[in-house]
């Protein structure tokens, strides 16, 4: 198969004229050639060319004008050129092999073979010719051509040894399942399940980096299913995998709280590529394992759920490597917060908005959206229902903030000026006062207008003797 015709950058003829020049077999590989059989755009090239990755890249650069620069990585043998909105990645033909307690190959020059027999999986295995008598031939050994029509992710070797030596590849086969929504061949996804305990050898940052890629998929569940029922969930997120199954006690059950959860991060993954806002759907139902009781008049219920699971996030997020800065809060606030909007669907007053709104604040629009994700009845009448009183909700919340300006609410006084007009020592008087003047505008005593609420701090000033 030829696949000159698809090659239509002028790189792929440039650095195929150099490796000529040289004397050298060069190939564009991998994810590039993968996603161009796909009619996927990528703007990442890998080249191979059998000798040195790095002189083949210092030619190339020299071949493309002076102005271009090449960024030499000589421990790991490659080097890369930015070019336009390229990333261009060269590196030499490898053969690795492996050694028991590290996911660190011995590496040593070898043949484009060699090269393609290391590679994770036979659609990222293919190679592409760059040098003129073979110009656009598709090197495929593995017939990943035949697995890419076919949809399936399947190793070139021996799964057990290709998850053994590498067992971040594992977590890379469940990813590109979710990305491209292909099957995993029967044989590779039965010995991740053999290999699974090989995971703790991958730093949980590498870990963590696949994981979030299956989570901004389109549909992220099926990945997820994939990694619970491979059993590779539960060697580094035990507690989402606690979230499974259903108890019955005197003919009453509860809803699968994994599946329930899946459902909800499909649902938000519909209306939103925030990663953080998908994180806060898989942890929104995080601690209903902790919090699960029977009651005989009211059977299951998981009290104090939300609270729960606020106070689990930094550890998960600690442990998992996340980001432990406003990322992390915006997912605690919003596992705190998802069940608030529930009441106001039933009924919707001018106070409880305000102090929703006030909660919230700039997060508001992305809380409404795990709300409306988080309903998930099989009974269509029940969620019809459930989606229209949210618009209701909805519909009052932008009339009350046209009116209160609440999100992101700043007192219209503020402590340092009652205690100049006063004439008074910092305190917990002060506190005291911002407190009730808050508490009058989300009450709607007052408006959130400053003229309303000087007018109140001379009322409450007299109450507290601070004026005559």
């Amino acid at each position: 198969m030829n696949l000159a015709s698809s090659l239509s950058h002028n790189i792929f003829r440039i650095v195929g004229r150099t490796a000529d020049k040289a004397g050298v077999q060069a190939f564009v590989v991998g994810g590039y050639v993968r996603d161009l059989l796909l009619k996927r755009g990528s703007k990442d090239i890998d080249f191979v060319c059998v000798g040195s990755g790095i002189e083949l890249a210092e030619r190339v650069a020299a071949a493309l004008g002076p102005k271009v620069n090449v960024n030499v990585f000589k421990n790991f043998g490659t080097a890369q050129i930015s070019m336009d909105d390229l990333d261009l990645e060269f590196v030499g033909a490898r053969k690795e092999s492996y050694r028991t307690e590290s996911r660190k190959p011995i590496v040593e020059d070898g043949t484009l073979d060699d090269d393609q027999k290391r590679r994770d999986f036979t659609i990222n295995a293919m190679a592409i010719s760059l040098n003129e008598a073979s110009f656009g031939e598709l090197v495929d050994p593995f017939d990943g051509l035949t697995d890419l029509k076919n949809k399936l992710i399947k190793t070139p070797l021996d799964p057990a040894i290709t998850f053994s030596d590498d067992p971040l590849r594992m977590m890379r086969a469940i990813r590109f399942a979710s990305q491209l929504n292909f099957d995993i061949d029967a044989d590779t996804f039965e010995a991740i399940g053999n290999q699974k305990d090989r995971l703790k050898i991958v730093s949980q940052e590498r870990i963590t980096d696949e994981l979030n890629k299956i989570i901004v998929s389109k549909v992220p569940s099926y990945g997820f299913k994939l990694l619970f029922q491979s059993g590779l969930l539960k060697e580094f997120f035990p507690e989402m995998v606690l979230l499974q199954g259903v108890e019955y006690v005197g003919g009453n059950a509860h809803k699968d709280n994994f599946y329930h959860t899946l459902q909800v991060l499909d649902n938000v993954a519909k209306v939103s590529d925030d990663l953080w806002l998908r994180w806060a759907a898989i942890l929104h139902d995080i601690a209903k394992p902790q919090t699960k009781r029977y009651d005989k008049v009211h059977g299951f219920t998981f009290h104090g759920h939300e609270d729960k699971g606020a106070r689990m996030v930094p550890g998960i997020f600690r442990r998992m490597k996340l980001p432990m800065n406003d990322r992390m809060e915006f997912v605690q606030k919003l596992v705190r917060m998802h069940l608030r909007p529930i009441p106001l669907s039933r009924e919707v007053t001018d106070s409880a908005i305000r102090r929703l709104l006030f909660e919230a604040g700039d997060d508001i629009d992305a809380l409404m959206k795990l709300c409306r994700a988080d309903i998930t009845s099989k009974n269509n009448d029940k969620v019809n229902r459930f989606l229209k009183n949210f618009d209701l909700v909805e519909q009052k919340m932008a009339e009350v903030e046209s009116k209160d300006h609440i999100r992101n609410f700043q007192p219209p006084v503020t402590g340092d000026e009652i205690i100049a007009m006063f004439n008074i020592t910092p305190g917990k008087v002060i506190g005291e006062i911002k407190e009730r003047i808050k508490e009058a505008i989300l009450e709607g005593e007052i408006r959130n207008d400053r003229q309303e609420a000087l007018e109140l701090l001379n009322r409450i000033a007299k109450e507290k003797g601070l004026v005559a």
